[in-house]
């Protein structure tokens, strides 16, 4: 809710006394007819009461749209912070407190259970990607220049080397 809206109606309202005030003023000055003074005053309430009943009549919208923004801000937050593995601790918890009541389970927990299973294969896949990876990458290697070329050079120097002759 925005502060500076309620800070805008109390201003209205505030101007609103001034006028009525201004009139009660002028009530006195012995020209001015007092049913005329009477009759503007009423317009002047009547100008105050449409306001704050178009004020008061959204209020509700803004009060609402503002709760809606912060449920959902909090929600968001909340998920953000929430541990995955929350859920598992949320059944565990709901069915002992079924089998405590003596009703039969609506999920069975494994036993010996544990929370970084999942976190410890996750781990353990990786691993051996990464490892396989490293592998079809030595696998996959062309030999360098230098390589070839030297071997290309032993070749020609372990053949038999001719006079130049044909027979």
């Amino acid at each position: 809710m925005k502060l500076g809206l309620f800070q805008l109606i109390v201003e209205l309202n505030q101007s609103f006394e001034r006028v009525i005030a201004g009139l009660d003023r002028l009530k006195h000055v012995p020209f001015f007819q007092t049913d005329l003074i009477q009759h503007a005053r009423s317009d002047v309430e009547i100008a105050r009461v449409y306001a704050n009943r178009e004020f008061f009549d959204n209020f509700e919208t803004i009060v609402e749209n503002d709760a809606k923004w912060a449920y959902k801000f909090q929600r968001d937050f909340d998920h953000k912070l929430k541990d995955p593995d929350d859920i598992y601790l949320e059944v565990r918890d709901s069915e002992q407190r079924r089998k405590r009541k003596g009703l039969p389970p609506r999920v069975v927990i494994l036993p010996n259970w544990d929370m970084s299973d999942e976190d410890r294969l996750d781990q353990e896949r990786s691993t051996r990607r990464k490892s396989a990876r490293a592998r079809r990458r030595r696998m996959n290697r062309k030999p360098s220049k230098k390589v070839g070329s030297t071997a290309r050079e032993f070749a020609r120097s372990a053949a038999p080397k001719s006079s130049g002759r044909r027979p």
